[in-house]
């Protein structure tokens, strides 16, 4: 698909999505302030079906506005958006530890069809019965999705660059911007796509990166050597016995038996958990 063609998708599809909010203060911000980068751009590009539109916001407080009108739209009750200490924004259950659990879901779907749809996501599916598009379909700690194939990302926001700090494979990073329908193709990301080549760039996120590979060769993207080695570098020095550091690594992973592995983690003494206790439960879950 040319970039100019790929302009116009987006601007359609942004706008179909904006018109959708009813409280004017928040369209008119979300309009303004709006990015859409990662596997949508690089989709088009490549011809393949889009499986989301990742939207992301250039600063903190619109999307603490965004997060808090679809929280409101969704209509469960306990769920609130909090700004963590590190200034991430994060939906998190009143009294709960994370995103929503079990006991706090209409409609659990088994991990493998929370895979299939919702990729980047983690956390348990919440199904709306309603018809409008763009409505809220399924809430985790990081990002809320919406029908109609649009993902608004919570956790990460800025300009581009730092949004792309968090990236890591170097084909994602091509963006669209909401105020001045810029389109930046990077070459980096180009020359990537075309050769179906996985480039690893670094990311503050290698265990979710790991995981993230079966999709790709499942598509039939290749990878060298070389940029798995970087993963497992930026993996070795993470101490995955700490939950905290495991509950901070698998955020985006999207298969549900991650979750309850947390769940049976903050039942132990950490002092108790080990890399032992780890691959018992893993084993256990899986």
């Amino acid at each position: 698909m040319k970039a100019k063609t790929i302009k116009k998708a987006l601007r359609v599809k942004i706008d179909e999505w904006l018109a959708s909010i009813e409280d004017e203060s928040v369209r008119q911000d979300a309009s303004r302030f709006s990015i859409v980068t990662g596997g949508a751009i690089a989709s088009m590009l490549l011809k393949e079906p889009v499986n989301d539109y990742d939207i992301y916001f250039r600063t903190q407080w619109v999307a603490v506005a965004v997060a808090e009108y679809y929280v409101k739209r969704f209509g469960q009750s306990g769920i609130k958006v909090q700004i963590e200490p590190d200034g991430r924004v994060r939906l998190v259950v009143q009294g709960g530890y994370r995103g929503a659990t079990a006991g706090d879901v209409r409609t659990l779907q088994d991990s493998g069809e929370i895979e299939e749809a919702f990729e980047e996501t983690e956390g348990m599916a919440l199904q709306d019965e309603g018809t409008p598009k763009y409505r809220p379909v399924f809430l985790s700690t990081n990002a809320i999705t919406l029908s109609n194939k649009v993902q608004i990302i919570l956790r990460f926001y800025g300009e581009p660059d730092e949004i792309h700090e968090n990236y890591d494979f170097v084909h994602c990073t091509n963006y669209w911007r909401s105020d001045n329908d810029e389109l930046v193709l990077r070459r980096d990301a180009l020359e990537s796509l075309l050769a179906r080549e996985l480039r690893y760039v670094g990311s503050k996120y290698p265990v979710c990166s790991v995981f993230r590979l079966r999709k790709f060769i499942k598509r039939n993207w290749t990878i060298n050597a070389g940029q798995i080695l970087k993963m497992l570098m930026q993996v070795s020095a993470l101490d995955l016995t700490d939950p905290k550091v495991l509950e901070d690594q698998l955020t985006g992973v999207d298969s549900a038996y991650f979750m309850q592995i947390m769940e049976k983690l903050k039942e132990k003494d950490p002092e108790k958990v080990n890399a032992a206790y780890l691959v018992e439960i893993i084993d256990r879950m899986f």
